[in-house]
């Protein structure tokens, strides 16, 4: 048998052989999935792209991890769902019509059948017989009778509220996408815009999206932390202080009702209601100069501790209702409106923003709270104590311990009826208007008489005209298409207007993943029987950057969809992956830095699997992957290797597998053992931890082994059976990574069933285990020997040998032993 570094006219045909495999997989439907109750379902799925026009190498990781595990719990036994899709409405498609002079569904459609055939390229097993794009009338058809029952439920209002514009995109964005004051689409300066909105109850939601927190134990801790912090829950008393001359009281919201004896001085949001009171004082210009410099710096949406603490005093005073002290009341830059009342008591001596806004307005500074074994002088701090403690200079509370004192205050508020305790939260319901064309329309009609009427259920769906087109500045057609716009109402049959605006793209988003189950079910919105076979995802994957929008958005969704009674579930995704980035040359792929690498020229030089192997190899999947184009030739020339050894003994390679035998020589044992080894390795990395690039890495080792005992021309030859079965474990390890490689291969030796039908290969433990194992003696922490043993040899023999050895007697004789160090299966430290 012959080496793989002979015969090298051999080519690595890729372009023939991927075109000949994937004309294969669609012929046959290969991937085509259905319901069977008994089989074990595994339902994976990668986030869908937008069409933008072209898969980049994100895409390409994101796909290829996702395949590879995909075609893994296939062929363990899975009935897998593996579907693909198009998050086509929204934005980017949008601009970029524009920016090309077309429609919008011109360019989206288009993008889908270009980027899906790149897709395809790629090799990946998706089922195509369940693809769906949002754009599509029959798809938000049913997104539009969501809405309607979430607002005759309760979960959607419409309401005047000061939004987040962007005048680039000429539309509302949610808070969660306004990033650092700037649009998360074109990184436009947002403005603030008073206008009426739709928006959906996801606070109703809050306390069970937090809870539930704790249930994805599949998730990354990083992700949950990210949506708890988010959520924002807070529990303390609200407290009501009367305003000093006058009739209005202030109601604050405190998570350290024990501080309230220290309270100094009110801090507001500058558009709260008693700003108002200002007009009258002498303050009043500073104070409205204040509010506008506040309204517009707020857009930067910077976390507190970047923004410069500023207020200004409103000429105004409160009286603290538990010691009657007066206290200044100041608008302040850092309190928002939406938490909470807009309005907080500030305790300087126990919050170190308070501190230091008391140290730069030169207010005063009282302790009430000091530490079990010290006292405070409020005069010498430096910085806030927050810590919990015992409760002094507070009347009847003084002694108390912080956390009774919380309980003792609060209860004392709401028998004297000055307060009561509350749980706040910072999450904000979702506001889903935009005032773009492509998206789904909202199905409301405003009848003068009736007022806002629901679109009936059986006049779904509200199609969006595709004979309108916005202009060139990015102006939805619908606020002036008649045709679009005029209609009936249907409670009194008179004259309305549709509603103008459409829905969120992330309201698309957030139920995809259950019409992958049925989209082709034309009755309802969802077949409750399959769906409730499919769902909960068992794996997705996707980035980061997607933790609190997205996958927030997603969680309501499900339950809110569980509550209408379209589905079982609780939540969306049993388990998530958030891959890292693909970088070059130290940052992210982009354009705008001239270091895209185009993965359309990859596949076209190298092949797919060439392109799946490196991006898989390159880094483990949640770390940033650096792009190396010596990675690339190296994935190459693995591949090239394996394909011209199995090429040059294909004959020999060919037939059917036989027993392997029982008295197997020293080359043939060490790579029937490798075999072993290398399928247990492979398993758990796959199975467990997604390590693909150890997985890689293992089967490398076992062709680098084999190709190297094939060369080998000592006396003994490998006994034949031994290498077919470490050629055909290698192929079957290495499928789903480079799956036209190894089907072709497969094909190649002889083998009648497809690979993608065979299942994954079991290790036999006895074959797995080592013969010998090194040992290394030491004599006092130095290396004085090296002993082959058995591997399951005990600690007690292990001694033993080791103080026989006679390379350690030279170093132990007539010297007392103080004791032996056994690091099993590794080391022997015998100290003298």
């Amino acid at each position: 048998m012959s080496s793989s570094s002979s015969k090298d006219s051999v080519r690595y045909d890729f372009t023939l052989i991927e075109g000949k495999w994937q004309k294969h997989w669609h012929s046959q439907k290969t991937f085509k999935v259905t319901e069977d109750p008994g089989q074990k379902k595994y339902y994976l799925l990668e986030m869908f792209p937008y069409p933008s026009g072209r898969i980049h190498m994100g895409h390409v990781r994101n796909y290829s991890i996702g395949d590879v595990i995909a075609r893994f719990k296939r062929m363990y036994g899975y009935n897998v769902l593996h579907p693909m899709g198009w998050d086509a409405f929204g934005l980017p498609a949008e601009n970029a019509a524009l920016k090309h002079d077309t429609h919008p569904a011109e360019w989206t459609y288009e993008n889908i059948d270009y980027m899906k055939k790149q897709l395809q390229k790629m090799g990946f097993s998706y089922d195509w017989d369940r693809e769906l794009a949002t754009c599509d009338p029959a798809y938000y058809r049913w997104e539009q009778l969501f809405f309607i029952k979430m607002y005759d439920k309760g979960l959607v209002y419409r309401k005047m509220t000061t939004v987040n514009w962007c005048e680039s995109c000429q539309t509302v964005l949610a808070n969660e996408q306004v990033i650092d004051g700037l649009c998360w689409r074109c990184d436009s300066q947002v403005h603030p815009q008073d206008m009426h909105g739709w928006f959906f109850r996801i606070t109703d939601y809050a306390d069970e999206l937090l809870e539930e927190c704790d249930n994805l134990t599949g998730w990354p801790e990083k992700v949950l932390t990210m949506q708890r912090n988010w959520i924002g829950k807070s529990i303390g008393a609200e407290i009501d202080f009367p305003v000093e001359n006058s009739d209005k009281v202030l109601k604050i919201f405190t998570t350290r009702p024990d501080t309230i004896f220290g309270a100094t001085f009110m801090s507001v949001a500058p558009e709260h209601p008693i700003v108002g009171l200002s007009k009258d004082t002498e303050q009043a210009e500073d104070v409205a100069r204040f509010v506008a410099e506040t309204k517009n710096a707020r857009q930067q949406q910077k976390t507190e501790e970047e923004v410069e603490k500023e207020g200004v005093f409103i000429g105004h005073y409160c009286i603290n209702p538990f010691n009657g002290n007066r206290i200044p009341i100041f608008a302040a830059n850092f309190v928002l409106m939406e938490y909470g009342t807009g309005a907080v008591m500030a305790v300087p001596a126990h919050d170190q923003r308070d501190f230091e806004f008391a140290r730069k307005y030169n207010l005063p500074v009282k302790v009430v709270i000091r530490p079990v074994e010290e006292q405070l002088d409020a005069a010498n701090m430096t910085a806030a104590f927050e810590e919990p403690g015992i409760l002094s200079q507070s009347d009847q509370f003084s002694g108390l311990d912080s956390e009774d004192g919380k309980k003792a205050i609060t209860a004392f508020a709401e028998e004297k009826g000055i307060g009561s305790g509350k749980t706040t939260y910072r999450l904000r319901d979702w506001g889903i208007s935009r005032q773009r064309y492509w998206g789904a329309p909202i199905p409301m009609l405003h009848c003068s008489k009736c007022g806002m009427q629901p679109v009936p259920e059986k006049d779904l769906p509200v199609l969006l005209p595709v004979d309108a087109k916005p202009d060139k500045s990015g102006r939805s057609p619908l606020h002036s298409l008649e045709s679009f716009y005029n209609t009936k109402c249907p409670a009194c049959g008179g004259e309305a207007k549709r509603e103008t605006d459409t829905m969120d793209t992330f309201v698309e988003s957030s139920w995809y993943f259950a019409r992958y189950a049925c989209p082709d079910y034309t009755d309802d919105a969802l077949d409750r029987q399959k769906v409730d076979y499919w769902l909960p995802v068992d794996q997705y994957i996707g980035g980061v950057e997607h933790a609190i929008l997205h996958l927030l958005y997603a969680r309501f969704f499900t339950k809110v969809l569980r509550d209408l009674d379209y589905i079982s579930g609780h939540e969306p995704f049993e388990n998530l992956l958030t891959q890292g980035m693909v970088i070059k040359d130290g940052a992210k792929m982009s354009k705008s830095k001239g270091n895209v690498v185009d993965p359309s020229e990859l596949i076209e030089k190298y092949g797919a699997d060439t392109v799946r192997l490196f991006s898989l190899f390159a880094a483990p999947p949640e770390r940033d992957l650096e792009w190396s184009d010596q990675g690339v030739e190296g994935a190459s020339r693995f591949l090239n290797r394996v394909f011209r050894f199995i090429l040059n003994n294909k004959e020999s390679l060919s037939g059917h597998s036989e027993p392997i035998p029982g008295n197997l020589n020293e080359k043939s044992r060490a790579l029937h053992r490798k075999t072993h080894q290398t399928i247990r390795k492979v398993t758990q990395d796959l199975e467990n931890e997604f390590h693909f690039n150890t997985a890689i890495s293992a089967i490398m080792e076992l062709v680098n082994l084999m190709l190297s005992l094939v060369s080998d021309e000592s006396e003994h030859d490998i006994t034949l059976p031994v290498i077919k079965e470490a050629v055909d474990t290698t192929l079957l390890l290495l499928y789903p990574m480079t799956p036209h490689f190894c089907s072709e291969l497969w094909e190649v030796i002889g083998h009648d069933e497809y690979l993608e039908d065979q299942p994954w290969p079991s290790f036999d433990r006895e074959s797995a285990k080592e013969e010998e194992i090194t040992v290394v003696i030491q004599v006092n922490g130095k290396v004085r020997s090296r002993l082959l043993v058995a591997p399951d040899v005990e600690d007690e023999k292990l001694q033993q040998l080791a103080l026989e050895d006679d390379k350690v007697q030279k170093f132990v004789a007539g010297k007392p032993i103080r004791k032996v160090i056994i690091v099993p299966r590794k080391l022997v430290n015998v100290v003298v």
